[in-house]
């Protein structure tokens, strides 16, 4: 049943150990389902729109999303406040409702106002009205916000993938119809615009939250949190951008396609896997983050599953990509090869590294986050033009080589903060590195010793299947309890307690280890 008020102090969960972790696994699995479900009839829709659009529609749209992502990252963090502020009353989360509403009132008429100058911008006479239309979802995202946010710190994660799906399905319906109708970059603007309104009144029917005019005495702390947030935030979208930005500058539009083809294949297993466990955990943490234990435990887990799945995925695709790309997107794109093969590299750390953020900002340390991506801002730019001078591939080194400095003064101060020795931290990605050395070593030693009058596309089958079977004997014969651990897990979401137990007793194991 929908809760009708907000005006009862909102307290942190009681829950024990493995009541969380069944309610982690529950909503995993309604996350997943609901987004890989999305994907793949976002994705089906997609490929139908494309044969009734022109590429310049698309490029219209995108356009006006390179600017309207950027704004929409500031209603977001007041709602990332309303989830680690755990112990805000009644009264301030109204509050907070009322400055999530302005801000998105504010965000629509400043995008009105510089909708022309963009046009001139980027030369195009029909971006103006495209952004003014789509800035008025600003106004929506605001009015969500908190509603949003309650309902993700209390954990529906069942009612929340249902919205996500009915949202999903409207956009793609809608979409469709238009485009088939002829309504050209239209479509693919009213498809979002339609749907997305439908989906906030069903989040604010079911977790309502009046309005109270705002004090900044009241809620100051979650003023900070949001503006620590929203700094953090910006500059991830200045840094993570900056790659694209000067590829597209230096090195011009061939270059920078092919690059953006080798990121989107390096970072497939960031957006179909990690994303969906940090959307999800980071509920969890904000309701541990007083119990360092909870938190060392999850990190251990999170780090170890997301290390096992995403790591030979990633790296894989670099080891096959002299085949891969030439035999299933042609010979046109060899150019991407060689950025994918060093983007897999990095793309296994940015699969780890998205949860020691998670951490810090529920442990008080939102502060540190916001210098750590300011640093990274500055720092990353210089890395990509400098690498810019050996092209795509340099650029792409540059993400190897000065990233790691990032991610280590993250890493440092979350393990300080919650008292996890860096042993305890590698041996939870151990497994995953000696599977992923051992198939390395398989498929280089097999591309070199198969005969040279193999089909191309037998030859990638061979491999696929030499690493794989390499990567999973090695876990096998190395690591098999590693495996019962998350078996285990797995088993929890039907029946937590004895399934955690032996969790627990294997981590013992693994720590007296």
């Amino acid at each position: 049943m929908p809760t009708t008020t907000t005006d009862l102090v909102p307290v942190r969960l009681a829950a024990s150990g493995r009541e969380l972790d069944k309610s982690m696994a529950a909503g995993l699995a309604w996350t997943a389902a609901a987004r890989w479900s999305s994907q793949i009839l976002s994705g089906g829709s997609m490929v139908i729109v494309t044969r009734l659009l022109a590429p310049s529609d698309f490029g219209l749209v995108g356009m006006a999303a390179l600017y309207t992502g950027l704004l929409q990252l500031v209603t977001n963090a007041f709602g990332r406040a309303v989830i680690t502020l755990r112990d805000l009353t009644g009264e301030q989360l109204a509050q907070l409702n009322s400055v999530a509403t302005i801000s998105g009132v504010l965000a629509c008429l400043v995008s009105w106002g510089i909708a022309i100058p963009l046009g001139h911008f980027f030369r195009s006479p029909h971006l103006p009205l495209v952004v003014a239309v789509t800035s008025a979802m600003f106004i929506v995202s605001g009015l969500r916000t908190v509603p949003y946010s309650l309902l993700y710190r209390d954990m529906h994660f069942r009612l929340l993938s249902i919205f996500d799906a009915t949202q999903a399905i409207a956009q793609a319906l809608i979409t469709l119809t238009l485009a088939w109708l002829g309504f050209g970059y239209w479509a693919l603007i009213l498809g979002n615009i339609v749907s997305t309104p439908v989906v906030a009144v069903l989040q604010i029917a079911y977790r309502p939250c009046r309005f109270a005019w705002p004090r900044i005495s009241a809620i100051r702390d979650a003023l900070k949190f949001s503006r620590h947030f929203m700094a953090s935030s910006l500059s991830w979208y200045g840094y993570s951008n900056a790659d694209f930005l000067i590829a597209g500058r230096m090195l011009g539009q061939t270059a920078l396609g092919a690059y953006t083809l080798s990121w989107n294949l390096a970072t497939i297993p960031l957006e179909k896997i990690t994303t969906i466990v940090t959307t999800v955990c980071y509920a969890y943490f904000s309701a541990a983050q007083d119990d360092v234990v909870a938190l060392r435990r999850y990190l251990r887990i999170i780090t170890e599953g997301l290390s096992l799945i995403t790591f030979p995925i990633t790296l894989g695709l670099g080891l096959v990509a002299p085949d891969f790309i030439p035999l299933v997107l042609g010979s046109k794109w060899r150019g991407a090869i060689v950025p994918l093969e060093i983007l897999a590299i990095y793309g296994c750390l940015r699969c780890i590294i998205t949860i020691p953020p998670l951490i810090l900002n529920v442990t008080g340390e939102s502060r540190f986050v916001m210098w750590a991506t300011q640093a990274a801002l500055i720092l990353m730019p210089v890395a990509f033009y400098a690498g810019s001078r050996w092209g795509a591939s340099g650029i792409a080194f540059g993400w190897v080589i000065a990233y790691p400095i990032i991610a280590g003064l993250l890493y440092h101060r979350t393990l300080r903060k919650i008292k996890m020795p860096w042993v305890d931290y590698f041996g939870a990605v151990r497994p995953a590195l000696m599977g992923c050395g051992v198939m390395t070593a398989i498929v280089e030693s097999f591309k070199h010793l198969q005969p040279f009058n193999l089909s191309v596309s037998l030859r990638l089958g061979l491999e696929v299947l030499t690493g794989a079977a390499a990567y999973i004997l090695t876990l096998m014969l190395f690591h098999g309890d590693r495996i019962f651990v998350f078996w285990n897990f797995v088993r929890a979401m039907r029946n937590p307690v004895p399934a955690n137990n032996a969790i627990e007793e294997t981590l013992r194991f693994q720590v007296a280890k």
